[in-house]
């Protein structure tokens, strides 16, 4: 059973206003003592962010107290301090001008590097992290990851709005990150001699001042032994949060069980099925990227669970994951929850139902449920990495 790690990003807003939020030094250190116990707070690129890692997990209950426990610290904090804190991927409504950087030397960097990006990257992401024994099996998981990373995309769009109108895009954060200098969904690679071969290719550019800016889809962690999955937007609920790690995880141990996967995916399929699912989240078709042929989203998922069935039983995942596909299909998506937020109340609504969603499904006050065994979070082990 492979253990993983769940980031996720949140945005912090004015209780009067819904602008975001601005923190004087004061006001950041309080955010950034959040979750000492639990995981811990960090800087994000704008100042009205905040990110949490949970702890090393090896159960989705382990992720699931460990996220909803920081995000109802998290939300009790921000009260205090005047503040909302709300999980999307985007920020639905922004005001005009250069967003507030936080006051870190790297960021301060990337914001002198691409002021025309920073000014408005008001967006926020998934990342799940899942263990690999060496950097060849974490090739391996790349390479099969790929034609499933445009149906993450789907199953985790949420971030419809932008400057307070509806983008027509499931997920606007995709389409925004594409301004990056590398991202999209990663290319095939021959072996991990070849992966490290490219990185430093890239990194001798001069349009990648580190390895934190080759933001593919998914990619091995320059930080931690691991396979860092990067495609979903911010999640409203802690629940799909986990839902979508668990899915990355099976994802990943699949890939051991499988013949090699070889270099027979189009690029421009992937892209395409990559902006189809921004588009469409599940609302709409999705591009088969080994068919080339569209099928539905429920054709998809069906697809993508029938390939991982096995690695979820293993992991005693199957209820969990089978339950949590079909509520997204039924109920839909952040995306879907928050047009109808909009369609009740307009962005007030949508402000206000995501406040909600936060910390729905709290963690329970039961010691059982809490993470056992090794409270260490995910740390380099390997010289590989």
């Amino acid at each position: 059973m492979s253990t993983f790690g769940i980031e996720e990003e949140f945005f912090l807003l004015e209780q009067a206003t819904y602008r975001p939020a601005t923190p004087d030094p004061a006001t950041a250190r309080s955010l950034l003592a959040i979750g000492a116990e639990s995981g811990g707070t960090q800087q994000e690129l704008l100042a009205c962010q905040v990110e949490n890692a949970t702890p090393v997990c090896t159960t989705g209950v382990e992720a699931d107290f460990s996220l909803s426990s920081y995000r109802d610290e998290l939300a009790r904090t921000a009260a205090k301090l005047g503040m909302i804190p709300i999980s999307c991927g985007t920020l639905p409504s922004i005001p005009a001008g250069a967003a507030r950087i936080s006051d870190n030397e790297r960021y301060r960097r990337i914001q002198a590097f691409a002021p025309g990006i920073c000014d408005e990257q008001y967006i926020s992401g998934l990342h799940v992290h899942v263990s690999i024994p060496d950097a060849e099996s974490g090739i391996a998981a790349l390479n099969s990851l790929r034609r499933w990373l445009p149906l993450l995309a789907a199953l985790g769009s949420n971030s419809p709005y932008w400057r307070g109108e509806d983008t027509g895009f499931a997920s606007w954060r995709t389409i925004r990150y594409r301004q990056w200098s590398v991202q999209g969904i990663q290319p095939y690679f021959e072996n991990a001699r070849d992966y490290y071969k490219r990185l430093a290719a890239i990194l001798a550019s001069d349009v990648v001042l580190d390895s934190g800016h080759i933001s593919w889809a998914a990619r091995l962690s320059s930080r931690y032994p691991t396979v860092e999955v990067r495609v979903a937007d911010a999640q409203l609920k802690a629940g799909d949060s986990v839902l979508l790690a668990l899915i990355v995880r099976a994802l990943v141990e699949a890939s051991r069980d499988e013949a090699p996967v070889g270099d027979n995916l189009m690029p421009e399929t992937l892209d395409l099925a990559l902006w189809q699912s921004a588009k469409h989240g599940l609302v709409g078709p999705q591009l088969d990227p080994v068919s080339r042929h569209r099928v539905t989203a429920r054709t998809a998922v069906e697809t993508l669970l029938k390939h991982i069935t096995p690695a979820l039983a293993a992991n005693n995942d199957t209820v969990y994951v089978t339950e949590g596909l079909d509520r997204l299909l039924r109920t839909g998506t952040g995306a879907e929850r928050q047009r109808r937020s909009f369609a009740q109340g307009g962005l007030s609504q949508v402000i206000l139902d995501a406040r909600r969603e936060l910390t729905a499904g709290s963690a329970p006050d039961n010691p059982t449920a809490a993470p056992h065994g090794t409270k260490e979070y995910l740390r380099p082990e390997s010289p590989l990495f």
